[in-house]
């Protein structure tokens, strides 16, 4: 039943119309429902994010979960962290979240939420895989689900946000900041203009139409964002925001324009929540070092989790972590929820420039640099291998097997990995200098190409 989808703790991708279509869909549906409904949960939350598959693929999701017996909360078009604290509202069984994320416009996908909230980890997903794959014949329900519609769910996220003790929204009110914002045509434009006007912000919006005809790469990092860039020069803004198409990720670009990498997001949302609260801080492997920076200076201890953000979040959990998230700007709160939320990151990043008055580019002038270079390479071959000759080559390193390979120096590192979300192998490196970043990913593509 996989054919081509990309499976993963992340969820179930694939292209629209071949690898993905609306029977696929039920057929992971049903099969979720019966992996997590109870006879004391027999709800699921089902949202989808705004691109032009989702109307189709959520009525297959809702009539499959309905012909198994399962009640549906239906969420409608809502971003991904808002689904996964609807979840958690209506002690569900779980939840369906009909996204691709980041990836490009004919994409869709399936992201599974256990009753938690938090995406399923890797045996509660491969199990999902095994019925899936199982696919064995299951009657109707002789009772059928019951369909409601949740139609507050993002008024209770945002309340939620603005009720946190990090966020002082009467102060970031008193600053009276412009924001230039780039939803990218996808579901954040229907939360984040309101949670930036609720902050007393004049908000200067791009692409905030939630109809999925993305009109450049959704994916936020600084490359895609010149659009952003633009307009922020162009209306004085005090900081561009940019979101990725299902709401859980920001960018940044400061007041001149230049759009500062999805790190800073993460290192500016623990740097706000440190001053306020101590704790341990969570990060990924493909995490900057500009946020292990933040977090020694506060004396906070760091740990280093897979990439994904269901890993992340079940490290946070087990290490009692008050504040994590993923380099690609995803910040996870667990006052909030163990989730990416890019509402939740915006808030936290204005309240950190509310606070003695900061600008963007104050804080990435004041902290170390570091230049952060990603690249792509196709899958194939042993990667064992290319590991093993990899910590021959650059020999001295400090090694972490739990995701791929990632070598590290105190000021540097590589990362190599196959993606969870795209058949491919990412390699991301991070030295103080450009050169040297590249020098490492170069090395990375040598190992790779067996040369």
């Amino acid at each position: 039943m996989s054919g081509t989808l990309m499976r993963s703790i992340s969820g179930v991708r694939g292209i629209v119309g071949s690898d993905l279509t609306a029977e696929v869909v039920a057929h992971y549906a049903a099969a979720f429902g019966r992996l997590v409904t109870t006879d004391e949960r027999r709800a699921i939350v089902l949202a989808r994010d705004s691109r032009e598959s989702g109307p189709e693929f959520a009525a297959a999701a809702r009539a499959a979960l309905i012909a198994a017996g399962v009640d549906v909360v239906d969420g409608g078009m809502i971003p991904t962290p808002t689904a996964q604290l609807a979840v958690e509202h209506h002690r569900a069984a779980g939840g369906i979240i009909i996204t691709a994320s980041h990836n490009p416009v004919e994409w869709n996908a399936l992201k599974f939420v256990g009753p938690d909230g938090l995406f399923l980890d890797r045996e509660s997903a491969d199990e999902l895989f095994r019925l899936v794959d199982a696919d064995e014949a299951h009657d109707e329900d002789e009772r059928a689900g019951i369909v409601t519609t949740d139609e507050n769910a993002i008024g209770r996220h945002l309340d939620a946000v603005l009720a946190l003790p990090f966020v002082d929204a009467a102060r970031i009110r008193d600053r009276g900041f412009t924001v230039a914002l780039d939803c990218v045509r996808g579901v954040g434009g229907v939360i984040m203009p309101q949670l930036l006007e609720r902050l007393g912000c004049e908000v200067v919006g791009i692409d905030l139409e939630p109809d999925g005809r993305f009109p450049r790469a959704p994916e936020p990092v600084p490359a895609n964002l010149t659009g952003l860039s633009e307009r922020v020069r162009k209306s004085g803004a005090d900081v561009g925001m940019a979101v990725d198409p299902d709401g859980d990720r920001m960018a940044l670009v400061d007041a001149g324009g230049t759009a500062i990498g999805e790190d800073y997001t993460l290192a500016f949302g623990v740097r706000a929540v440190l001053e306020q609260r101590a704790g341990p801080v969570v990060v990924n492997l493909s995490t900057s070092l500009v946020v292990d920076d933040v977090a020694r200076e506060f004396g906070a201890e760091l740990h280093r989790a897979p990439v994904g953000e269901a890993n992340v979040a079940h490290a946070m959990r087990r290490v009692g972590a008050v504040v994590g998230g993923e380099g690609n700007g995803g910040v996870m709160l667990p006052d909030l929820h163990l989730g990416r939320d890019a509402p939740l990151a915006a808030a936290l990043v204005l309240e950190l420039l509310a606070r003695g008055g900061r600008t963007v580019r104050g804080l990435v002038d004041g902290a170390p640099r570091y230049t952060i270079v990603k690249a792509k390479a196709p899958r194939g071959g042993d990667l064992d291998a290319v590991y093993a000759a990899l910590q021959r080559e650059l020999a001295g390193a400090e090694l972490d097997t739990q995701d791929g390979l990632r070598l590290s120096w105190p000021d540097r590192w590589l990362h190599v990995r196959p993606s969870g979300t795209e058949p491919i192998v990412r390699l991301i490196a991070e030295a103080p200098t450009a050169e040297a970043a590249e020098g490492l990913v170069a090395a990375g593509k040598t190992g790779l190409s067996g040369e």
